[in-house]
């Protein structure tokens, strides 16, 4: 019998909730796991911490401490961040956004993995999409499919990576959340924004796709609705 348990890589954000509430409806037991790699905010962990809560959800978090230090605008506070200047007026992406940050999701998944394998998960979630714009090289499908293949070989085991954002625009993200109970709810104590500021700075590149996708779908941000802060 396959196993009904699955693990999905939660940062805390729009797409990762998603997810994990998607897994929940597929799963019978779900966890959940939070890496900490120095990023430019921790509201984004304390986003994490609170939705796993609500979820009701087994979280860990995991510190890989300053790894990814100088490789990125996410990892490096006196960098600049990208704006709407480095999307086109049709949301194609001109270049590689300084906020990529090289080898995070493989090493990601990689970890996850590890993880799936001691908690006897089949399935990992992960919330990347190559319909998002950012134009990051580990959120296309190609690299997902790689990585199930060779993660498989490195454990003599098959583990399923369920990426179901990777074909989805923001607008369907957000009709696809609306459809999960409790998803919407959880999604008030999210984190998209670069800056981690809250209520969202709205100029950033994740603000302003996190908010085109609510406004295209004819929904209200949760994030936007509720006063409520992370407690």
């Amino acid at each position: 019998m396959a196993s009904r348990r699955a693990l999905v890589v939660f940062s805390g954000g729009q797409d990762s909730t998603t997810c994990l509430y998607l897994a929940k409806e597929e799963h019978e037991f779900v966890s959940a796991l939070t890496f900490a790699y120095a990023q430019r905010h921790a509201r984004e962990i304390e986003s994490a911490k609170k939705i796993a809560s609500l979820a009701n959800v087994e979280h860990e978090i995991v510190d890989l401490g300053p790894l990814f230090k100088g490789l990125s605008s996410l990892v490096d506070p006196s960098a600049p961040l990208p704006g709407a200047s480095e999307t086109t007026n049709h949301g194609a992406v001109q270049q590689l956004p300084s906020t990529f940050v090289p080898g995070r999701n493989m090493l990601f998944l990689s970890l996850a993995a590890s993880r799936a394998y001691a908690r006897d998960c089949s399935t990992l979630y992960i919330g990347v999409s190559q319909e998002d714009f950012a134009g990051y090289p580990d959120c296309r499908e190609g690299f997902i499919k790689s990585m199930q293949q060779s993660i498989g070989a490195a454990l003599d085991r098959e583990i399923t990576i369920q990426a179901p954002l990777m074909h989805l625009s923001k607008k369907q993200t957000v009709e696809l959340a609306q459809r999960l109970p409790g998803c919407l709810d959880a999604l008030a104590y999210s984190t998209t924004c670069y800056n981690g500021s809250h209520p969202p700075c709205n100029t950033c590149n994740a603000c302003l796709l996190r908010a085109r996708g609510f406004e295209q779908a004819g929904v209200i941000d949760p994030l936007l609705r509720s006063a409520r802060q992370l407690c």
